[in-house]
């Protein structure tokens, strides 16, 4: 039950107020001075208090000013009369709602506290969402145990401080965006907004405007002027998601604002100034893009002042465990289920799958079994038929039954790293010229999506081998 409390000095309004709120299901407290409705703030949670300016003891701007210190969320509607408005106006400057002028009509009072209310309740929700956003995206939530991660926890950290530009690479579903979100929401920029544009998904003649804005007439459609996203995201951070898919066009006015924090709107000569700090992300190799001159080379050093790299899943196979049973738990309580557990043979399965979709592809596939398993176990026999034939272990078997399954490991040891990388080289080889060199049919050899192989012979300079 909401908590009101009335302070007057006058016993009529007193009573009169304390019966019509009671009357309207409030929980009510009165007090006669401020020093009395000090002594109930000591003992009592209040939610909004209608205090009178002009009172013995202790007058209504010095209750209010003492009521913010001692309970912050407190609402304050002034009840004043004709000849104190001045003083009305400072006491909603020491942190007052509203004011209402004597005599009152009770309805109007009625009004005017439900407006107080929901407005203070607006306020605290979006206080718990900002608070909520800056938990859910704090660098500590980004889920990972392995060296690699621990080095992307790093750079999160030391970046986040500053207002450096930052380029985040790695494969799609790799999770660019929620590093990006860690970086704004432990930044000092973290209460102002986050804007993100994908500049893959959006084709080039409509992309200048979205992120520049443009003026009524500008072009054929332009029915209204629209303020761009650089503007959107004034004082805070925008996050440009594949950036390597944008156009030289519009990479020198994404140059131009990297270098002077100014831009001109589509069909305007005004030039807009803005404070932002830009994240860019790409899964393209924009060293690559340079050499072939379809990335400008000026624009890449701007964005690359701090590299962040997000290693692919198949790197990092000592997190799979981790992130499969948090995506369980997650989507077990979305989805009111319980799945408990997820077997050995299973789990060693997962552990061993390329994964070219990476956390994203993951996250999916957990999803989905939280949902359609109807038992409280994972097993082998709930997991996608390519997942299972994927595996790492079916290789090393089909290996084994060809002879080659005890393996000379030196007495010196060996870099278990390096044999597995110079083993899946072999494997991409020996499926290429197994092609002919196609790679499409490769990748269906290897059950490997296209993308994925294209990729690990770019990586590996494999070309030249085949």
């Amino acid at each position: 039950m909401t908590r009101i409390m009335i302070v007057d000095d006058e016993v009529a309004i007193r009573k009169a107020l304390e019966r019509f709120l009671t009357g309207l299901k409030y929980d009510v407290f009165t007090a006669k001075d401020g020093e009395e409705a000090t002594k109930i703030l000591s003992t009592e949670t209040i939610d909004l208090a209608l205090v009178d300016l002009v009172m013995p003891k202790l007058d209504g701007i010095e209750l209010i000013r003492k009521m913010k210190k001692e309970q912050p969320s407190v609402v304050s509607i002034v009840l004043t009369g004709f000849g104190t408005i001045t003083s009305a106006v400072e006491a909603m400057k020491a942190g007052a709602y509203h004011y209402l002028t004597k005599p009152f009509e009770l309805d109007d009072i009625a009004s005017l506290i439900a407006t107080a209310l929901e407005h203070s309740q607006l306020k605290e929700e979006n206080r718990l969402l900002k608070k909520q956003l800056r938990e859910k995206y704090h660098f500590e939530n980004i889920i990972g145990s392995s060296d690699e991660m621990a080095n992307v926890f790093d750079l999160i950290e030391k970046v986040s401080e500053s207002d450096s530009t930052v380029l985040i690479t790695g494969e799609s579903g790799t999770g660019k965006e929620l590093v990006a979100r860690a970086i704004h929401y432990n930044s000092p920029r973290k209460d102002k907004p986050l804007i993100t544009v994908n500049c893959g998904a959006i084709p080039e003649e409509l992309l200048e405007s979205e992120l520049f804005g443009h003026i009524k007439g500008s072009f054929t459609g332009a029915v209204a002027t629209r303020m761009g996203k650089f503007d959107a995201a004034d004082q805070g951070s925008i996050f440009l998601d594949e950036i390597g898919d944008m156009s030289p066009k519009l990479q020198v006015k994404v140059l131009r604002v990297l270098q002077e924090q100014r831009f001109d709107p589509v069909g305007s000569t005004n030039t807009h100034q803005v404070n932002v700090r830009i994240i860019a992300a790409t899964n393209q190799d924009l060293d690559r893009s340079v050499k072939e001159r379809t990335f400008r080379e000026d624009l890449y050093y701007r964005l690359n002042v701090i590299p962040i790299h997000v290693p692919p899943l198949r790197d990092r196979g000592g997190d799979i465990p981790l992130l499969i049973h948090h995506f369980i738990d997650r989507s077990c309580n979305t989805a009111n289920k319980c799945v408990q557990d997820i077997n050995k043979e299973t789990m060693d399965v997962l552990c061993s799958y390329a994964w070219p979709g990476n956390v994203r592809e993951l996250e999916n596939m957990m999803e989905r079994l939280a949902v359609l398993k109807s038992g409280s176990v994972i097993s082998l026999e709930d997991l996608p038929p390519k997942v299972v034939e994927g595996s790492v272990g079916d290789v090393f078997s089909a290996s084994s039954s060809g002879g080659q399954g005890d393996l000379d490991i030196p007495d010196a040891g060996m870099s278990f790293k390096k044999a597995v990388d110079d083993f899946e080289s072999q494997l991409i080889i020996g499926a290429l010229k197994k092609t002919g060199g196609n790679k499409n049919k490769a990748a269906t050899l290897l059950k490997l999506n296209r993308t994925t192989l294209v990729e690990k012979i770019k990586k590996k300079k494999l070309e030249a081998e085949v």
